[in-house]
């Protein structure tokens, strides 16, 4: 591979450090390569090189990466439905959401929440203070 010059790994940098930037703040929307793209204002290619590059990964690996991380906090955490997780994370299809869960973290959403919640409870009970009988 040929060495970068130092400007231009700074603007792929830059490039790629704008996009994850983006990438966080709007994930459960509609997110296309070629949106994110025109907004940093550079072409398809470049933003590909940036992600190869400076993030060693592809766009479409980062979204989904950002959405199913986000996803485990809200099952972990929250009362939603999974149907409501996946389209708040910009699933439109639950079960392309589950198979993209289930890729991700190894297991179901379903299972998921019962294995996360019960790990979660029996944490904050040891972690809660013990009451003494005054």
């Amino acid at each position: 591979m040929p060495v970068q010059r130092p400007t231009t790994m700074k603007l792929r940098r830059s490039l790629f450090e704008e996009a994850v930037a983006i990438v966080e703040q709007e994930y459960g929307d509609d997110l296309a390569l070629d949106d994110i793209a025109r907004r940093v204002a550079t072409s398809r290619r470049q933003l590909q090189r940036s992600y190869a590059e400076v993030g060693k990964t592809t766009f479409r690996e980062h979204l989904t990466g950002v959405r199913m991380e986000r996803a485990g906090e809200l099952l972990r955490h929250g009362n939603l439905t999974i149907r409501e997780v996946a389209h708040r994370v910009g699933y439109r299809q639950p079960a392309q959401f589950a198979k993209a869960f289930r890729r991700h973290h190894g297991a179901a959403p379903s299972g998921f929440r019962a294995t996360e919640s019960r790990f979660s409870r029996a944490s904050d009970d040891a972690q809660a203070p013990e009451r003494s009988a005054a």
